[in-house]
């Protein structure tokens, strides 16, 4: 038990914020996470002490060590945990146990959500938070500094000296997000973020997801709760706007605002009241995730009018019955097309959200998700392969179809096996996934007696016996680190040029649908 008589908590946060295909060489601040911003407003309103140690690339031992140090001493050090993360969160805890022995390691995330036990057996980490942290971590280090009991603390599971896990209740959502403070910007170096060295500020004004995609956490991370109903939750249109206007107070050079919500349109009587209020009170040009299936075009309409230059969608995958038999996503070719549609029409340019190498997935069904994103024109595609998650329904069905190696697979770049869909096809189609999309583009926009026969050839070319998958990988990696490096030079020593490049870009795709 740590007693600290009277005095005032110091916590440092420690974020690992690199993917496992980016782990050196990064330059730049990394990003904003909305999470730590608001345990640390919250915590310091209280008076307690927070820090933040922001790992933008793999560290080694003696690299690790040395920030640490350099950080100063604190009673608590907490990680922020996601999945793939997790394998170095082991091992810079280990190095955190050997500089700050007396240190309280608590960890929190997704990850810690969805698998606490997983992470409470760590070597070394004392105390996991279940869900959302801010008060459970605020009674924490209340009860530290008046030297009391914490390990009865909701929300939060502790190793005891024994070795013994001690699970508390989780403590019922709070559904009214006013109640907390607006996020502490100031805990990151906010100038120097990879968003705001090209004018943009990453805002999240809500919580939760009413869907069940199979594939996303949210289902389960929803099950923990006493109070699941109201999972979903924003703050009111007033909350964020004055949200807006302290960030853009605190930086006057932002231009730009990414909604990083999970669906930014979930609620659209909220969504349609707060659009009125930024039109009026803010009204910088912004972009924001939407869901097909809750759109109409008066929505779309009024979305260009308050200044959506872009938008995201989750497409997934272009095969219906991966859509709907595998994620649970009841949306129809027409529907999505339909919808499409009104983007092009209004002038805000579409980027997709599509996951290649899916449990039962071969190359033919990911050549229906290249051809649907043709079909409406997409302007940028993500295809991110998927991950199966542990907890999520996805992940049981992968496990029990035996596509999940034993092991550990959270580095591997294409983590099922699948026989009928090889690591050599599924990251050709990852790579090649927009050169695909132009090209079927090209083949829809022909008359019918050459788009046919383009169509067919361009099929051959991804399915085809004979295609060097292998090869063209590798020569796409190369590419791909060349335009990376380019991309990343630009942001961090050229950011003005950059914001240009992007703004002429936006510009063009708006004028085309005039």
């Amino acid at each position: 038990m740590i007693d600290l008589h009277g005095r005032k908590a110091k916590l440092l946060l420690v974020y690992p914020d690199y993917t496992d295909r980016d782990t050196n060489g990064k330059s730049g601040g990394g990003n904003y996470m909305e999470g730590l911003a608001s345990i640390s407003a919250v915590l310091k309103q209280a008076g307690h002490h927070v820090g933040l140690l922001h790992l933008v690339f793999w560290h080694d031992e003696a690299a690790f060590k040395k920030r640490l140090k350099e950080a100063g001493e604190y009673d608590i050090i907490g990680f922020s945990v996601r999945t793939t993360a997790f394998p170095d969160v082991q091992q810079y805890v280990k190095w955190t146990k050997e500089v700050c022995p007396d240190a309280m390691i608590i960890c929190g995330g997704y990850h810690c959500t969805l698998v606490p036990d997983q992470v409470l057996a760590v070597d070394g980490v004392d105390c996991v938070c279940v869900g959302d942290g801010e008060y459970a971590e605020l009674e924490l280090c209340d009860k530290m500094s008046a030297g009391e009991d914490y390990t009865n603390v909701e929300s939060l599971y502790f190793k005891m000296p024994d070795g013994s896990f001690k699970h508390n209740p989780i403590r019922p959502l709070f559904e009214d997000l006013d109640r907390l403070p607006i996020p502490d910007f100031d805990l990151f170096d906010f100038d120097n973020l990879e968003s705001s060295k090209v004018n943009t500020a990453i805002v999240v004004v809500s919580r939760g997801c009413f869907y069940n995609c199979t594939y996303c956490g949210n289902g389960n991370f929803r099950k923990v709760y006493p109070n699941k109903k109201i999972y979903a939750r924003f703050r009111s249109p007033e909350n964020a706007i004055l949200y807006l206007k302290t960030l853009l107070e605190k930086h006057p050079y932002i231009k730009f605002i990414n909604f990083r919500d999970a669906i930014f349109n979930m609620f659209p009587d909220w969504f349609d009241r707060f659009m009125d209020m930024y039109k009026e009170q803010i009204g910088l040009p912004c972009t924001g995730n939407i869901r097909f299936d809750i759109l109409t075009e008066e929505t779309v309409k009024k979305m260009k009018e308050c200044g959506f230059y872009t938008i995201d969608m989750g497409l997934e995958s272009g095969d219906p019955e991966m859509r709907f038999k595998y994620l649970r996503r009841y949306q129809t070719d027409e529907m999505i097309i339909n919808c499409s549609n009104w983007f092009h029409k209004y002038g805000i340019a579409q980027l997709t959200y599509n996951i290649i190498g899916l449990p039962f997935e071969d190359i033919h069904r990911a050549l229906k998700t290249i051809k649907l994103n043709a079909r409406i024109k997409s302007d940028r595609t993500i295809p991110n392969i998927f991950y199966p998650y542990e907890g999520t329904a996805l992940y049981e069905i992968s496990k029990e179809a035996g596509f999940i190696p034993d092991g550990d697979f959270t580095k591997r770049r294409v983590p099922l096996v699948q026989p009928q869909f090889p690591e050599e096809e599924v990251l050709f189609i990852e790579a090649y996934f927009m050169h695909f999309v132009r090209r079927y583009k090209w083949a829809f926009a022909m008359p019918s007696w050459l788009g046919k026969p383009y169509e067919k050839w361009l099929d051959h070319r991804v399915t085809g016996k004979h295609v060097p998958h292998k090869l063209l990988v590798a020569l796409h990696d190369g590419y791909a680190a060349v335009r990376n490096a380019l991309k990343n030079f630009l942001v961090n020593k050229m950011p003005k040029l950059y914001v240009k490049l992007r703004m002429l870009k936006h510009r063009k795709r708006a004028q085309k649908a005039d």
